[in-house]
């Protein structure tokens, strides 16, 4: 596939995944051996299951949850996404009861695509910035 078809194919995840809180499109979009890097609590890292539970988590506790990919380089079968993420904390989130207030962060996600499939994902979200906009910790 060409850096092209792998932006298209991050750009549908983005979209159509998150934006449209379309799970079920996991399974043709992520390959069976995926591996998430991003390691969250109680979450699994491998397979389709990986994202599909991660996203599951932040779509139950955040309404109006968007994720939007500011920027998208590639190279080879890699894709990095710089982006916003934000929404409303409305649900448990990792065991904290909801706020009810809306964050907005920056983000950072590498995605390896092979055979048109995403195979890895690494990712950074400024989670400080995250829990003080959620009153969860003194700003700094």
């Amino acid at each position: 596939m060409s850096v092209q078809d792998n932006k298209a194919l991050v750009g549908r995840f983005f979209t159509e995944v998150i934006g449209e809180a379309n799970l079920d499109l996991i399974d043709e979009l992520v390959a069976d051996d995926f591996v998430e890097h991003e390691e969250l609590p109680g979450v699994p890292t491998r397979g389709p299951e990986a994202p599909k539970a991660a996203l599951g988590m932040f779509l139950s506790a955040f309404s109006g949850l968007q994720m939007k990919a500011d920027e998208m380089i590639a190279e080879g079968d890699k894709v990095v996404v710089r982006g916003t993420m934000s929404g409303t904390h409305t649900g448990e989130f990792m065991g904290i009861p909801p706020t009810n207030k809306n964050f907005k962060v920056q983000f950072i996600d590498i995605i390896e695509i092979r055979e048109g499939k995403a195979t890895a994902h690494w990712g950074v979200t400024d989670q400080a910035a995250m829990m003080q906009q959620l009153g969860l910790v003194p700003e700094m």
